[in-house]
């Protein structure tokens, strides 16, 4: 069995869970790809790495590994997407962050994540993605987002317009400080706190949500997942961008951008015993009420 282990930063609990990780495929006779960077990273803090690796450095580099294991917050986790696309590659949340919405595995869980591993005892949601492009040379290629894809203002006293069309009809256009577009998965992230609502994964379906819109009748709206949907930016003061999750570029008011769901999914795997309702009363303390209690 071949694990791809995947970070952004030499943290130190970043480097401690790496060294733990080692020890322990190095025990279970496992093959093990760390991804260069962050191996780079690490070896320059003086953290030793105790079992035998190979690097990856792209996703064709990855096209034999049985699983991607991520170390870090929910950030890092939404990195793999590059790496892992359309390879159906299960992907392995390791939580040292804050918050651990998606990577739901702690460090003291390793040795079980390793036991899951060789079972074949995990779960793994399907998670549905956004492929996005830009009718301007902005992307080497269409660019795919587990959570969010948005456009945003950079003046901090204007509001920009976006023009949106579904499915070749004209929708709205929004006068905002911008604009989300979100899958399941990504609703519990940016659009939930500008009071996009949850949706449960699985859900057939895309949200629009905008961000401090300058109209009382513009709320966000659910759309089927078969939609198209179609974003531009009228004329407006000072300048513009975008971000496909964590990736930003900054744009002009003659961008176009087509965005609709990706005809692939992501696979996370979770505990068996979490759901994504548990995770959102332990995470988001959500439905959390002093006069439940006994």
């Amino acid at each position: 069995m071949k694990i791809a282990v995947f970070g952004r930063t030499a943290s130190d609990e970043n480097c401690q869970a790496l060294q733990t990780l080692c020890r322990l495929m190095a025990d279970h006779q496992l093959d093990v790809l760390v991804y260069d960077e962050f191996l780079q990273q690490v070896q320059q803090q003086g953290t030793t790495i105790t079992c035998e690796y190979k690097t990856f450095r792209n996703k064709e580099d990855l096209q034999t590994a049985d699983f991607v294991l991520s170390i870090g917050g929910d950030g890092t986790l939404l990195n793999t997407v590059d790496f892992v696309l359309d390879s159906g590659v299960p992907v392995i949340g390791v939580n040292t962050g804050r918050l651990g919405f998606l990577a739901n595995f702690t460090v003291e869980q390793l040795p079980r994540i390793i036991s899951l591993m060789k079972d074949e005892g995990f779960r793994s949601d399907q998670r549905s993605l956004l492929e996005v492009s830009c009718d301007q040379p902005l992307f080497k290629k269409p660019q795919f987002a587990l959570n969010e894809f948005t456009i945003q203002k950079q003046d901090p006293s204007a509001i920009i317009k976006v023009h949106a069309h579904l499915n070749g009809e004209f929708l709205s256009s929004y006068w905002s400080d911008g604009v989300i577009v979100s899958t399941p998965t990504g609703s519990t992230g940016y659009s939930l706190s500008a009071n996009g609502p949850i949706i449960v994964p699985g859900s057939s379906s895309i949200v629009i949500t905008p961000i401090a819109p300058h109209n009382f009748n513009l709320r966000p709206i659910v759309l089927p997942n078969n939609s198209t949907l179609e974003l531009s930016i009228g004329a407006h003061r000072g300048k513009s961008y975008c971000t496909v999750d964590s990736k930003h570029w900054e744009i002009g008011n003659d961008f176009v951008f087509e965005i609709k769901k990706a005809n692939f999914a992501f696979n996370i795997v979770r505990p068996p015993e979490n759901t994504f309702i548990d995770t959102l009363r332990s995470k988001l303390m959500w439905g959390i009420d002093n006069r439940n209690k006994e």
